[in-house]
C-alpha cells in the first residue's frame, strides 16, 4: 500500500498537505512548520535546523507499521527510521501545536487546523491494519 503526502501550504507556524492512498485521494494533513529537511540531508543538518516539537519531519519515503502507541494507548500508524525523529505517528487532534512532529489526518475546514480526526484517523488505522494483516508493505512518500 502506498501513502503519499502532498504538503501544499507550508505557513510559518504549520504546513497543511494532501494525503492520498493508492493514488486516492483520502484527506487533508496538518503538521508542523516544513523547515526545508530532507531524508537525504546529513544528519547533523537535519538536527541544525530542526526546532523540537515544532518541525515537520524531512521529506523522503518511509516503512509505515500499525502499532499500539505507547502515549496515545491505541493502535496507529508509525513511520519508521525518520532520521533526525522518534515516534512519528500519524493521529487525531486538531492544531500545529499538537503534531509534536506527528502527521495529523484530518478535514482542513479551517485556517491553520484540521477537524473531524478521529473518523480519518479509525478509517485509516483500519485500511492500514487490514493491508499489514495481508502482509502488504505499507510506504509513506512526503513531498
Amino acid at each position: 500500500m502506498e501513502l503519499i503526502l502532498k504538503r501544499r501550504f507550508l505557513k510559518a507556524e504549520y504546513t497543511i498537505g494532501a494525503l492520498y492512498i493508492d493514488g486516492e485521494y483520502f484527506c487533508d494533513t496538518l503538521e508542523a512548520t516544513d523547515r526545508g529537511l530532507s531524508q537525504s540531508m546529513p544528519l547533523g543538518e537535519i538536527r541544525r535546523r530542526k526546532a523540537a516539537h515544532k518541525t515537520a519531519i524531512p521529506t523522503g519515503m518511509y516503512w509505515v507499521i500499525v502499532t499500539r502507541s505507547p502515549t496515545k494507548k491505541r493502535l496507529l500508524p508509525l513511520l519508521l527510521n525518520v532520521p533526525g525523529f522518534s515516534g512519528i505517528l500519524i493521529h487525531r487532534s486538531n492544531s500545529p501545536h499538537d503534531t509534536s512532529g506527528c502527521i495529523l489526518a484530518g478535514e482542513n475546514r479551517e485556517k491553520g487546523k484540521v477537524i473531524n480526526t478521529a473518523r480519518y484517523e479509525k478509517r485509516l488505522v483500519k485500511m492500514l491494519t487490514e493491508a499489514q494483516d495481508r502482509e502488504e508493505e505499507i510506504s509513506i512518500m512526503i513531498n
